[in-house]
């Protein structure tokens, strides 16, 4: 259930920045509600005893990269003179219980390296597309000059997070859950 609250809270979240996005790139720009839906459709499978491989590969990868790039951002805005509030905290939070869910599962899960590949692919162009176009989560105005090393920043957690997920999930002797 709070997976499921916090994605509904989390694409309300962005609805400002949804409604000035155009069509094509609105997919690209609810970065941690969209890995929060993929780790409640992961859940769902897991109820059932099914797995979903490839979902399991994007709600892993996503959920550490933008569970970790949103407590960073919180936390920067805080560093660079933005006041934090009530808000900040919560999402400091809930993204680092994201980033927690994402290690504490992956290793139960059945990624496959073309599974990775396929995730590694959609997160580097996803970077792409929001440090090219600009079409990058809202920061606050205080880290906003900082917008050329907050792009590296996130294609390095991209990165870091796809290798998590291969030594955490995509390896011969990973977990085994029970049927």
């Amino acid at each position: 259930m709070i997976n499921v609250l916090g994605t509904i809270y989390g694409y309300i979240w962005y609805g400002d920045q949804l409604a000035q996005t155009p069509t094509h790139f609105i997919l690209f720009v609810p970065d941690s509600p969209t890995a929060s839906l993929f780790f409640v459709f992961v859940l769902v499978a897991l109820i059932y005893k099914k797995q979903i491989p490839l979902i399991e590969a994007f709600a892993a990868v996503t959920l550490i990269k933008y569970g970790i790039w949103a407590v960073a951002m919180n936390i920067g805005a805080g560093l660079v003179g933005d006041p934090l509030n009530w808000k900040n905290y919560m999402l400091i939070a809930s993204h680092a219980g994201m980033a927690l869910q994402a290690i504490l599962y992956s290793p139960y899960f059945r990624i496959k390296t073309w599974h990775l590949l396929i995730v590694a692919i959609w997160t580097l162009m996803n970077d792409y597309i929001d440090y090219v176009f600009m079409m990058h989560p809202w920061v606050s105005r205080g880290l906003n000059p900082y917008i050329g090393q907050i792009g590296f920043f996130t294609l390095g957690l991209s990165l870091f997070s796809i290798l998590a997920v291969y030594l955490l999930a995509v390896r011969k002797n990973r977990f085994m859950l029970t049927r």
